[in-house]
């Protein structure tokens, strides 16, 4: 099954995405997308590897590439964030170049190996501010992923408020 997890910034997304694993059996591996560039991020980092913590969750650090990621058959994957892998790759050699198609192959390869995927991602480019043109690049290539992945996806649950909203499927 996959579960694209999406919502606004502090929502609840991390809490939720988690709790779909509290009955999975088999190794559940978290791949961890941000860069831990300045202290915000740090931060943040440390707030999610303290909510992952006792839930049995293996962390792999992979910032780009997750099409490259030797995975075990029928494991758990939570994929946290799509933002910050987008962001990663569109933004890695300094001119921002479309890595939706690179980006997607990775979600295949992802579902190929999982029993469960849990993808969480974000909102973007619904707040009607026009931005400079390499963010604007970055917003069009999120709603692109987030719109083929949900296609690709069993569920989508949007959280608002801290609540599990259905989009796609029923609640898991």
């Amino acid at each position: 099954m996959t579960v694209l997890v999406t919502g606004g910034s502090k929502c609840g997304k991390s809490h939720f995405a988690e709790m779909l694993f509290s009955g999975f059996e088999g190794r559940k591996l978290y791949i961890a997308t941000m860069q831990p560039y300045g202290e915000e991020a740090f931060e943040a980092i440390e707030r999610h590897r303290k909510l992952r913590s006792g839930k049995g969750f293996e962390t792999i650090e992979k910032y780009t590439d997750i099409d490259e990621i030797n995975l075990p058959e029928s494991c758990g994957i939570l994929l946290e964030c799509m933002a910050n892998l987008c962001a990663n790759e569109m933004f890695k050699d300094g001119e921002p170049v479309d890595p939706t198609d690179k980006i997607l192959c990775g979600f295949r390869h992802l579902k190929s190996r999982a029993k469960l995927l849990v993808i969480v991602t974000n909102e973007v480019g619904n707040d009607g501010v026009v931005y400079e043109k390499g963010t604007a690049k970055y917003i069009e290539a999120m709603g692109e992923i987030n719109r083929r992945t949900a296609e690709l996806a069993d569920r989508v649950v949007e959280c608002v408020y801290g609540i599990p909203v259905p989009l796609k499927g029923e609640l898991p």
